[in-house]
């Protein structure tokens, strides 16, 4: 079956930007001092190691390769993000991995419906899960800096934050996975 560019391009950008966002965290956890917060934000870089196993799984059912420029790019990207995270103070990196997540939660979404534009919805709640798994994450870092007073600038100036998120999912008013069509929809 030939699937579309868009979604093939779609899962090899998703595969590696995973990578990119573990090393983040990797930083990331490194560079706060409270306990939990290192403890939670290390379970957030696992949970990117496991979409980055299930999107190569997807991408091995369609004989897509792994994209080396996406591969090196991404590796870059996410050593540079790690590092910086030690030097940059500790509001940046988790405004900036809130903005991050907010993004990526549509990533899964879209795949889910190309995959179902061409008849395919056997990873139908296997991408929903992970959409909503990063919506989680981008509420988890919304909330450790809701009342920062850095939060509104930073709105202004980056275009995300409390009033305007990336994608259109209320995490107490989900839809389950077979009315989800309208999520992230353009």
């Amino acid at each position: 079956m030939q699937l579309q560019a868009e979604l093939v391009d779609l899962l090899k950008k998703a595969y590696s930007a995973e990578k990119a966002a573990a090393f983040a965290y990797q930083g990331h956890a490194g560079s706060v001092k409270d306990a939990n917060q290192k403890k939670e934000i290390h379970q957030i870089e696992i949970d990117e190691w496991n979409h980055r196993k299930e999107v190569l799984s997807i991408m091995q059912q369609y004989n897509i390769p792994v994209s080396k420029r996406y591969e090196f790019r991404f590796h870059v990207i996410g050593k540079i993000i790690s590092a910086s995270c030690y030097v940059i103070g500790w509001f940046m990196p988790f405004y900036f991995a809130g903005r991050l997540e907010s993004g990526n939660v549509c990533e899964y979404f879209r795949m889910k419906q190309f995959f179902n534009q061409v008849g395919i919805h056997t990873h139908d709640q296997l991408l929903y899960d992970m959409g909503i798994k990063e919506k989680e994450h981008e509420v988890y870092f919304l909330e450790k800096i809701k009342t920062n007073k850095l939060l509104p600038l930073f709105e202004k100036l980056f275009s995300w934050g409390k009033e305007n998120p990336f994608n259109n999912i209320d995490l107490d008013k989900k839809y389950p996975v077979e009315k989800s069509d309208g999520y992230c929809r353009k």
